[in-house]
């Protein structure tokens, strides 16, 4: 698979979004359609989330979803991480988060939380590598922090 990945933030539709995450719902750990109702939630991140995306042609093959919005706490929280299998471990995830933390950064955000399945290791090993620590573990859940330094 030798397509080009564009990157890009906040061009998918509620339709896209969803089609996405349908495509990706069993690679979730526990699925996405356990913890969720997808459609309620896609309208959540189409209105309310700093969405980073990764687009092979017209397919939306990966996506993270962030909410910017605690100015008060200063604190991001990621709600969504996504790559559609065929396009896993070609660094595109570890891009969109790149990119996640580097608008955080820009908007003067703290600190990015996300929670993660303990039982996702391919996943904490990401968030790992993208400088998060694992923090409070609320089964089968962990919290992982990155903290941002002012100024940088």
């Amino acid at each position: 698979m030798s397509e080009t990945i564009e990157f890009g933030s906040n061009q998918a539709s509620e339709a896209e979004i969803a089609e996405h995450l349908l495509h990706c719902d069993a690679d979730f750990v526990p699925p996405l359609s356990g913890r969720v109702e997808i459609n309620d939630y896609v309208s959540k991140i189409a209105r309310k989330a700093t969405r980073f995306e990764a687009w092979s042609g017209a397919k939306l093959v990966g996506l993270v979803a962030a909410y910017c919005n605690d100015h008060e706490q200063r604190i991001a929280y990621i709600t969504s991480v996504s790559v559609l299998k065929a396009y896993m471990g070609k660094g595109i995830a570890a891009s969109l988060m790149k990119q996640c933390i580097e608008h955080a950064k820009t908007l003067g955000m703290r600190q990015i939380s996300l929670e993660v399945a303990s039982a996702n290791a391919p996943a904490i090993g990401l968030y790992e590598k993208s400088g998060f620590i694992a923090g409070k573990a609320n089964a089968p859940f962990i919290t992982m922090n990155l903290y941002l330094k002012s100024g940088e």
